[in-house]
């Protein structure tokens, strides 16, 4: 009989990992839409997040603001930013270039996503990309040429899941096997689109298992508290939000009492999502922090201490 491993023999080795936590970040469209962001940042930092993703127009329109963006959260903090980028429109050659210049700034986490195609309906640009899946594998061969300069290292390549049919899909299968394509081609995780019942998200995560997805899939959570945004995103994601949380934000008497009920709402969905085996949290902010923080604070998930975290909190608790 073949001795115990190293491995083997320390099996704390194989304990839990700490809840990641992550929130989304968009350019900021003016000056007092900058200003109220960087707030929001300042905000967000104290509660050292994993890393947060900043989000990319279609095709591209605010690339130039995403990446001073990107640059002024790795230069002014301590945010590790996770940078999304679309291929739909984008040649090969134009988006090595992007990647690289991504790259250069410091960046180490790419979202890859297809992005929305042109509404007009008109004929995609010649040589352009169509699917994230040929971005994930564009990314590692950029990376691959860069190996050197990033120390041997690695790109985190992220992608999207969908917990609801994609509205151009024919099915909830068919959007598993094209998540399992994205694995094959390189993808490190997954970031869910937003979802409004608990059990969705805990019946994509056993289909995926069960066709052999093994990357992690973190829920992208939405503070429920805004009305009108349910209504839109239900609208954009084909996907109705539950209408007895819809009545309660309605009928309420006071913004106060709507970012209450949202909060609570947001919190069991989030729950839910953990109880069911989530590696994590991602919280979409839309660029404002207390219906997040609020949240999180309702959340109490388990996470790493750093030597930061208590002057955080004190100083938060002093703040309040």
């Amino acid at each position: 009989m073949s001795p115990p491993s190293l491995i083997d023999t320390h099996p704390n080795l194989s304990d839990t990992a700490p809840v990641a936590l992550s929130y989304e970040l968009f350019p900021p469209r003016s000056p007092a839409a900058a200003e109220t962001l960087w707030t929001t940042i300042r905000e967000l930092e104290t509660t050292e997040p994993d890393y947060v993703s900043v989000t990319y127009g279609a095709s591209g329109s605010n690339r130039d603001t995403a990446v001073e963006l990107i640059n002024r959260l790795l230069l002014e903090t301590t945010l590790r930013p996770l940078a999304h980028l679309t291929c739909v429109g984008n040649t090969p050659q134009e988006l090595a270039g992007i990647i690289g210049e991504l790259l250069d700034t410091g960046v180490r986490g790419i979202l890859a996503l297809r992005g929305d195609l042109p509404k007009d309906g008109g004929e995609p640009v010649p040589g352009a990309l169509r699917y994230a899946q040929d971005l994930i594998e564009l990314v590692r061969r950029v990376e691959q040429r860069r190996s050197a300069l990033l120390c041997a290292g690695k790109i985190a390549v992220g992608v999207a899941a969908y917990p609801t049919r994609h509205p151009e899909s024919p099915s909830e299968a068919h959007d598993v096997e094209v998540l399992l394509a994205k694995q094959r081609s390189g993808a490190d995780f997954a970031i869910t689109q937003v979802f409004f019942r608990a059990e969705q998200y805990a019946d994509l995560l056993t289909r995926a298992r069960r066709a052999g997805v093994t990357i992690p899939i973190i829920p992208g959570v939405m503070p429920l508290t805004s009305l009108r945004r349910l209504k839109r995103l239900g609208e954009l994601a084909g996907v109705e939000p539950a209408p007895e949380l819809m009545e309660r934000l309605g009928a309420a008497d006071s913004d106060l009492d709507r970012l209450h009920i949202g909060v609570n709402a947001t919190v069991d969905l989030a729950n839910a999502a953990l109880e069911a085996g989530a590696p994590g949290i991602h919280l979409y902010t839309f660029n404002e922090h207390q219906s997040a923080l609020e949240v999180l604070d309702k959340l109490a998930l388990p996470r790493r201490i750093h030597a930061s975290s208590g002057r955080n909190i004190a100083a938060r608790q002093l703040a309040g």
